[in-house]
């Protein structure tokens, strides 16, 4: 197996401590900070292992402070609720005796119902796109010389393939459509675990999504006079997929307003089932003036 993905795979295993109490460890992904999609996954995972019988249908989290790329982090679950369908767990996630993120999650007895679900975006199939890491390496070849964190992140290994529809080069930007499509799956096969599957979906879904609220004003992540976070993340697990194969992660932005954007983003597999639903609020606070854009 692939060493990176192997990696993300142990990272997910968690330690249990106590009853209902676990422990996971962080990695320095692009800084001194934690990836949120890392601790949503590995919160999940400390819920799972409280439930029996019974899947996530969704997840609703709340960022409360920068998480510490150099500590582990510990995860206490609550017992909310278990009713005859469905069970409720609360999930914290500490960090030197503090909260960085409060979780709940829901889960339910499988069960058959009435479906529907919204089509599958028309969009170039993944074999046809270039990976995100080759792009990267062009856009560093032809911007100005870069600070050596952003060529370190830009070039970092990944557990997850990335291949943008229209790719955008963030040294580059200028306002563009509020949306963007991204196939992506997992760089190597996974074990035939169902909640692995899901757990590291969790973890996939935190990529992109505030950078869609970004692009109509022509601002990017790796802008020195921009502050960009996470704030809450949402998750909606509708239909069972494999995160070693490809999927498509339809985004878009409603609004932006005071320093946030709101961004919305819709999972399919490459048969066109609709997989799953996440929306997330971001901080999008510009700090200095902007940069003088080298539009392309």
């Amino acid at each position: 197996m692939n060493e990176i993905l192997d990696a993300l795979i142990r990272q997910l295993d968690l330690e249990q401590l106590e009853v209902n109490l676990f422990r996971g460890q962080s990695k320095d992904l692009w800084g001194p900070r934690v990836f949120g999609g890392q601790v949503i996954g590995q919160a999940l995972v400390a819920a799972e292992r409280t439930i029996e019988g019974r899947i996530p249908h969704s997840l609703h989290a709340y960022f409360l402070l920068p998480g510490d790329s150099d500590a582990p982090i510990v995860y206490q679950v609550e017992r909310v609720r278990d009713g005859r369908s469905f069970s409720a767990r609360r999930v914290q996630a500490i960090q030197h005796g503090r909260p960085i993120l409060s979780m709940i999650a829901s889960f339910q007895v499988p069960e058959e119902g009435l479906e529907h679900a919204a089509p599958m975006p028309d969009v170039p199939p993944p074999d046809l796109l270039a990976p995100q890491s080759e792009l990267n390496e062009r856009w560093i070849a032809e911007a100005d010389p870069l600070p050596p964190k952003a060529v370190e992140a830009l070039l970092a290994p990944s557990a997850i393939e990335f291949r943008p529809v229209e790719p955008r080069n963030p040294f580059r930007t200028s306002p563009g459509e509020p949306r963007q499509a991204v196939w992506f799956r997992a760089v190597d096969r996974v074990p035939d675990d169902p909640q692995l599957h899901r757990c590291i979906l969790a973890y996939a879904t935190d990529y992109s999504l505030v950078g869609t609220a970004l692009r109509p004003h022509g601002r990017s992540w790796y802008q020195p006079s921009m502050v960009v976070a996470s704030i809450d993340h949402a998750l909606w697990f509708h239909r069972a997929a494999r995160v070693d194969e490809w999927l498509l992660y339809a985004m878009d932005s409603p609004s932006a307003q005071g320093a946030r954007g709101l961004a919305r983003g819709l999972i399919y597999d490459a048969g066109g089932r609709l997989v799953a639903s996440v929306a997330q609020e971001g901080l999008m606070r510009q700090v200095g003036p902007p940069e003088a854009r080298r539009d392309s």
